[in-house]
This record gives C-alpha cells, structure tokens and sequence, in this order.
C-alpha cells in the first residue's frame, strides 16, 4: 500500500500494488526499471508509474495533458498556472488564471479594445473565432469575473474543469488549427499539385 494522489479522485488516496514489471537488465551494472501499476482503494482506477534507482518516480499514466506546440509561450505559462491552480484545488484561482490567457490571447492576437468583452467581439468580427467559439470565450470571460469579484458564490470543480477544457480547446482552434488548416490550404493550392 501506499499514498499516491488519484486524478480520477482527485485526492490523495490509498493505492494497493496491482501488478509490478521489471525491465530486465543487460548487464550487473545496470539496475532495472519497475512499472507498477497501482489501484485506487476509493475509486478502483488505475495508475501507472515507472520507478527506477536512478530518478525519481514518474507516473506515466494518466498524464496530465499538455499544451499543444504553437501556442505562444506566454499564453502557455497562464495556462500552465490555471492548472496549477486547478490541480491545487483552488478553483476560483483557476476561473480567473483562464481568464487571463483570454485577455493574453486577445493581446497576442492584436486586439484594440482593451475590454475582455469587446476585445472578444472584435475576434469575432475579424473572423478569428465563430459563433459558438465566441459563446464559449464569453462564458469563460463571465466565470472568470465571478472569480475575480467578491461574491458569496464560488468556482466549483466542475466549473473550473470545463473553463480549462474550453480554453485549452480555444486555444488549439486560435493557434494549432488554423495554421493547420492554412498550411493545408497553401498545400493544395500549390502550382506543383
């Protein structure tokens, strides 16, 4: 047995040793590597780790996704510390780190309007986001302005998950795929082709 955090939990959890693998080594000199796969005596899911003398242990399954190449490394890093955040369980902190990688996309992307709701508008009328790609933003804006002002009501969890899902999805859509899909575009219209 042992504690070990469970992201299926969520929590920090007792873990029972299910299977353990031992990666043969070609010569004495050399020590093995173990994976081990452990379950969660709470929520009966499972997790991988590597474990090795040589480093410290590394769980290899579920990993926590990263952010996709493209995205600007400063729009990154306010991701990377809403999930902190998130993963901190401090979900209001989250809301409002997601709403600072949309002013920071807003930004990025030469918005005039230095209100987060206009400058999303303006997005949108440039043709950078479409309609439910807007409603998302709007409603990630909205969550993180309930974090960002006093009120008796907090972020829950379930809030906090689905604003970083919507952002990171944001994201991929402003950085990733319309340059895939420009890139794409160029292929096919290409003299060679």
């Amino acid at each position: 047995m042992q504690l070990l955090e469970c992201p299926h939990c969520d929590e920090v959890s007792l873990f029972d040793e299910w299977v353990i693998h031992r990666d043969v080594a070609p010569d004495e000199d050399v020590h093995p590597d173990d994976y081990k796969l452990w379950g969660c005596l709470k929520c009966k899911q499972p997790q991988l780790w590597k474990e090795s003398d040589s480093e410290e242990p590394q769980r290899l399954w579920p990993q926590v996704a990263a952010l996709a190449q493209g995205i600007p490394a400063s729009i990154a890093r306010e991701m990377v510390e809403a999930r902190a955040c998130f993963d901190a369980k401090l979900y209001t902190a989250a809301a409002v780190m997601v709403r600072r990688t949309l002013e920071g996309m807003c930004i990025e992307q030469g918005t005039q309007k230095r209100a987060l709701f206009q400058a999303l508008q303006e997005l949108r009328d440039d043709g950078k986001i479409e309609g439910r790609l807007f409603d998302w933003a709007q409603a990630l804006r909205v969550l993180g302005n309930q974090g960002a002002h006093f009120s008796k009501e907090s972020v829950n969890r379930e809030d906090a998950a689905d604003a970083l899902s919507l952002a990171e999805a944001l994201l991929n859509y402003i950085y990733v795929f319309t340059a895939k899909y420009e890139d794409f575009q160029n292929r096919r219209q290409s003299p060679a082709n």
